[in-house]
């Protein structure tokens, strides 16, 4: 293998175990005011089209999709605060569907600028403009500073002395963290794509 599809592959493996990892309420980013779920309802109701949100439901959810789509669509015509009430309803069902087809839970729809962190709108970004390169380097570098630092971590707690329980757990518990980090990257260079509720499952207690 070359040194270019070396760091091809590293960078796309660093992408997918920073995702792995990252905590459900960071997956949940589609249950946000300003999330592309909501998004796309906004625009869907606007057109009066249900097409653009159908995409983010299963097949065998469509047909409730469209019954409360049709509903929120003849309420909202009564007058503005029913418009408004009609369309949060109409969010938060569209939600609901859509995190239960990936298997997350529902814990309400969440306001609009919350801090996701950096790569989850460098994930967003690079959909949007066809770049990824700003996102591989993000990543990339995210990664290998986390194993890095775990590698460290492990090796400098190795060095405790025999007699000293204490030292020898702050070891045992450095190791493990470090073994977790890479086994959850090798299980997804095996081609985990579990959705969004799967992390946890990935990291037995050792």
């Amino acid at each position: 293998m070359t040194a270019t599809r070396v760091s091809r592959s590293l960078s796309v493996l660093a992408i997918g175990f920073v995702f792995l990892l990252m905590p459900a309420t960071v997956f949940g980013h589609c249950d946000g005011i300003d999330g592309p779920v909501v998004k796309a309802a906004q625009q869907a109701l606007a057109k009066g089209d249900v097409n653009p949100i159908l995409i983010w439901v299963q097949a065998n959810d469509e047909a409730e999709i469209r019954r409360v789509f049709a509903k929120t669509l003849a309420v909202r015509k009564l007058n503005p605060e029913a418009r408004e009430l009609a369309d949060l309803y109409f969010f938060e069902t569209l939600v609901r569907i859509h995190r239960a087809g990936e298997g997350a839970p529902y814990t309400g729809l969440k306001p609009a600028g919350r801090d996701l962190g950096p790569a989850i709108p460098a994930a967003d970004k690079a959909i949007e403009t066809g770049a990824l390169e700003p996102l591989l380097k993000l990543i990339t570098s995210e990664s290998t500073n986390g194993l890095r630092e775990r590698f460290q971590k492990a090796t400098a707690a190795k060095k405790f002395n025999a007699e000293d329980v204490k030292a020898g757990r702050e070891y045992v518990k450095a190791y493990v963290e470090f073994v977790h980090y890479v086994e959850g990257l090798h299980e997804f260079v095996q081609g985990s794509d579990n959705g969004h509720s799967d992390s946890a499952a990935k990291h037995p207690e050792h």
